[in-house]
C-alpha cells in the first residue's frame, strides 16, 4: 500500500514537469496560446487526482528514492520523494491550487494574446513541477535545488507582463531579496552537513531522536536556515518583496503570494522542527520576529487602497502568525494555519480578480455597490473575509485559535497581546475592503464603469489592449467589459470551490478538531477557555468598527485616520522599509561596487598594464641579438661557453 502511496505521489510530481517539457521543446503548441493551456490544465487535473489519492493513503512516512551524487561511504545525497500525512497534505494544496489558478486564468487571461498564454502555463507548469519538489524532497539537496527552481519561476510570473516597468522591477526585487535568505539557507545546510554528515532528512530526524547530534554550533546552523524561511515567507525585514509582486497577473497572486511559495518558509521549519527543537533561542527569535511581522503587515494593509496590496499584506501578516506557532514550540498549529489559509486566501486573491476583471481597476474607490452588480462574487468574497477574520465555522477560525493558544501555551505574553491585536486589525481591514467595493456608494460603480469605458475606447485606439501601457494596474486589459458584472463560468467555479471548502472544512474541523488535516496529534495546545470567545470578539469589535466607519459612516474614516497621527504617516511610507534597502543597496552596494571597479581599473588592470609593457619592451631588446649571422651564433656560445668554465674553476 505504501508503495502505491509513493508511487502516486511520484506521478503527481512527474505531470507537470512533463507539461513543461512538452511546452517548452513544441514551440508551435506554446505559441497557439489555449491548446498549451488544456495541455498544461490536463496535466494539472491529473496532479491533482494523484495527489488526492496519495493522500488519502499517507497513513505512515515512506521513501521511494534513487542513488543520485555517489560516495565512497554511500550516496552523498538521492533524489525522489518523502511520503507522509504533512508532505501529502501540502502535495495536495499546491496540486488544488494550481488546478483551480489555471482554470480561471483561462477565463481571466482571455485578453492576451496566444504566445503570451503559451508562454504563462509553461511557466505556471514549471512552478507547480518545483513546489512540487520541494514538498517532496526527501534530503536537503532536492529541496535547495526546487527551492531555488521555485524562485525562479516566481521571477518569471511576477514579471509576465515584462514591458511594464513596475512588473520588471518588481520580479527582480523579489528574485534579489529572498536571494538574501537563500544565501543563508545554502551556508545553514553546508554546515549542518559538515556537523552531521548527511543531508537526509529521515536520517537527520533519527540523529536528533536519538541524542547523537552534537549541541555544539546547533544553534549558527538553524538560524541560517530560518533565514532562508524569512526571505521565501516575507517576514521582517524581507517581507518588501512581497506587495511589490501584486505586479503580476491576479491568479499568480493567488497561487505564489497565498498558498504555495510564500508558505514554502513555514513548511520548511514544520518539516525541520524536530531539529529546531534542539536550539530554543532561535525559536524565541522565530516567535517574536513572526509576531512583529504580523503586526506591521496588518497595519500596512489597514492605508492601502489597492485590493491586491491590501491582501498581499494580509499575507505577510498570516505568514507572520505561523511563525509565531513554530517559534512557540507548536509547528503542526502554524501548519495548519498555512493548510486552511491557503484555501480562502486564494478565494480571495481570485476574488479580487474577478472585480479588477470587471471593474478595470484595483482602485477601492473606483469600486462600491458592486453587490448589485456581482452579487455571486460578493457572496465569495465575504466567506472568503469571514474565514480570514476567524469567524466560526469558517476556514481559519479553529486554526487562528490554535495559533494564539500555543503562543499562550508557550508562555510568550507579549507576541500572544500583539498577535489578539492583529486579530482585530485582520476583520477590520477586511471588512473595510468588503464595505468599500461592496456596499460602497452606487457613484463609485457608475465612476468605474465610465473610467472602464474610456480606457475600453483607448485601447481599441491602440491595438487591443496588448501594447505596453495599454493595460490596467493589474496589468489586466481594462476595457471592454461593460457594466460590472460576475465574471464567467471558467472563473466562477473555482472561486465556488474555493468557498465551499473553506466553508466545509472550517465547519467539520470546528466540530472534529484539526486531524482531517494533521493526522494524530502527540499534543494540542491546552488553550484557557476565555481564548476562544476572546478571539471571537476580537475579530467581532473588528467587523463592527470597519462597519461603523464605511458602511454607516457614524465614524468619519477621515477623521479616524487623521486620529492615528504619526503612526499613520509611517504606515504610509511603509515604515520607510524600502527607503532603507535602497538607501543600502545604493551607498553600500553599489559604493562598493564602484570602488572595487576602481581597484580593477587602475590598480589590477594597471599593474597588468605595466607588466604587459615591460615584457614588450624586454623582448624588442632580445630580439636585437637574434641577427641571423652564424658567426654572431658561434662567438656568443663561445662567450658563454668561457664564460662557464671560469664561472667553475673560480668555484673550486
Amino acid at each position: 500500500m505504501m508503495a502505491d502511496v509513493t508511487a502516486l505521489a511520484l506521478v503527481a510530481l512527474l505531470l507537470p514537469a512533463v507539461s513543461f517539457l512538452i511546452l517548452a521543446v513544441v514551440v508551435p503548441l506554446r505559441r497557439l496560446g489555449r491548446p498549451a493551456a488544456y495541455v498544461s490544465l490536463l496535466c494539472a487535473g491529473g496532479a491533482l487526482a494523484a495527489a488526492a489519492l496519495a493522500w488519502r493513503g499517507a497513513a505512515e512516512r515512506s521513501r521511494l528514492v534513487w542513488d543520485w551524487i555517489p560516495a565512497e561511504a554511500g550516496p552523498l545525497a538521492t533524489i525522489g520523494v518523502l511520503v507522509d500525512h504533512d508532505s501529502t497534505s501540502m502535495l495536495l494544496l499546491v496540486a488544488l491550487v494550481a488546478f483551480l489558478v489555471q482554470l480561471y486564468s483561462i477565463g481571466y487571461l482571455s485578453d492576451e494574446l496566444p504566445y503570451a498564454l503559451g508562454r504563462y502555463y509553461t511557466y505556471q507548469s514549471l512552478f507547480a513541477f518545483s513546489m512540487m519538489a520541494l514538498v517532496l524532497a526527501p534530503n536537503f539537496v532536492q529541496l535547495f535545488i526546487a527551492w531555488e527552481l521555485v524562485g525562479l519561476s516566481s521571477y518569471l510570473l511576477i514579471g509576465f507582463w515584462y514591458h511594464k516597468p513596475a512588473a520588471a522591477r518588481a520580479a527582480v526585487k523579489a528574485f534579489w531579496t529572498t536571494k538574501l535568505g537563500d544565501v543563508g539557507l545554502l551556508i545553514g545546510i553546508v554546515m549542518l552537513w559538515r556537523h552531521t554528515g548527511t543531508f537526509d532528512l529521515t536520517e537527520l530526524q533519527a540523529m536528533v531522536n536519538s541524542g547523537t547530534v552534537a549541541a555544539a554550533g546547533l544553534s549558527v546552523m538553524t538560524f541560517c536556515i530560518y533565514l532562508g524561511a524569512v526571505g521565501k515567507s516575507a517576514q521582517f525585514p524581507l517581507h518588501i518583496w512581497l506587495p511589490d509582486a501584486m505586479e503580476g497577473p491576479t491568479p499568480v497572486s493567488a497561487l505564489i503570494h497565498a498558498a504555495t511559495m510564500v508558505t514554502a518558509g513555514v513548511y520548511l521549519l514544520h518539516r525541520t522542527s524536530w531539529l529546531f527543537a534542539l536550539t530554543p533561542e532561535v525559536l524565541a527569535i522565530v516567535v517574536w520576529i513572526g509576531a512583529l511581522t504580523a503586526l506591521l503587515a496588518a497595519v500596512l494593509a489597514c492605508v492601502q487602497d489597492d485590493i491586491k496590496r491590501v491582501l498581499a499584506y494580509s499575507t505577510v501578516s498570516q505568514l507572520g502568525y505561523m511563525m509565531a506557532a513554530i517559534g512557540a514550540g507548536f509547528s503542526a498549529a502554524g501548519f495548519f494555519h498555512l493548510l486552511t489559509h491557503g484555501l480562502f486566501k486564494a478565494l480571495l486573491f481570485l476574488g479580487a480578480g474577478a472585480v479588477i476583471h470587471a471593474v478595470g481597476s484595483n482602485d477601492l474607490s473606483r469600486m462600491g455597490g458592486l453587490v448589485k452588480r456581482m452579487p455571486q462574487t460578493a457572496v465569495l468574497f465575504i466567506i472568503g473575509s469571514l474565514a480570514l477574520a476567524g469567524i466560526p465555522f469558517f476556514g481559519g477560525f479553529l486554526s487562528k485559535e490554535d495559533v494564539l493558544g500555543t503562543v499562550w501555551e508557550g508562555g510568550h505574553v507579549v507576541p500572544f497581546a500583539i498577535l489578539m491585536l492583529v486579530a482585530f486589525l485582520t476583520a477590520f481591514y477586511m471588512f473595510r475592503v468588503v464595505f468599500l467595493a461592496f456596499f460602497g456608494a452606487e457613484a463609485l460603480v457608475a465612476h468605474a464603469h465610465a473610467a472602464a469605458a474610456s480606457s475600453a475606447d483607448h485601447a481599441s485606439a491602440h491595438g487591443a489592449g496588448h501594447g505596453p501601457g495599454s493595460h490596467g494596474s493589474d496589468g489586466h486589459a481594462a476595457g471592454g467589459h461593460g457594466i460590472p458584472h460576475d465574471p464567467p463560468a471558467v472563473m466562477r467555479l473555482p472561486l465556488w470551490i474555493l468557498a465551499v471548502l473553506s466553508t466545509m472544512t472550517g465547519a467539520y474541523v470546528t466540530v472534529s478538531g484539526p486531524e482531517l488535516f494533521l493526522g494524530h496529534l502527540e499534543h494540542e495546545p491546552t488553550s484557557p477557555a476565555w481564548l476562544m470567545p476572546a478571539a471571537v470578539a476580537v475579530a467581532g469589535a473588528g467587523i463592527a468598527l470597519a462597519w461603523l466607519t464605511y458602511q454607516r459612516a457614524v465614524l468619519d474614516a477621515e477623521r479616524l485616520a487623521s486620529s492615528m497621527g504619526v503612526l499613520r504617516t509611517a504606515a504610509l511610507a511603509k515604515f520607510w522599509m524600502d527607503d532603507a534597502f535602497e538607501a543600502v543597496y545604493y551607498r553600500v552596494f553599489l559604493g562598493f561596487s564602484r570602488m572595487v571597479g576602481w581597484l580593477d581599473r587602475y590598480i589590477v588592470d594597471g599593474v597588468l598594464n605595466v607588466v604587459s609593457e615591460w615584457t614588450v619592451v624586454g623582448g624588442d631588446k632580445l630580439r636585437a641579438m637574434q641577427t641571423g649571422r652564424a658567426q654572431d651564433y658561434v662567438v656568443a656560445v663561445g662567450a658563454g661557453l668561457l664564460a662557464m668554465l671560469i664561472w667553475i674553476g673560480w668555484g673550486r
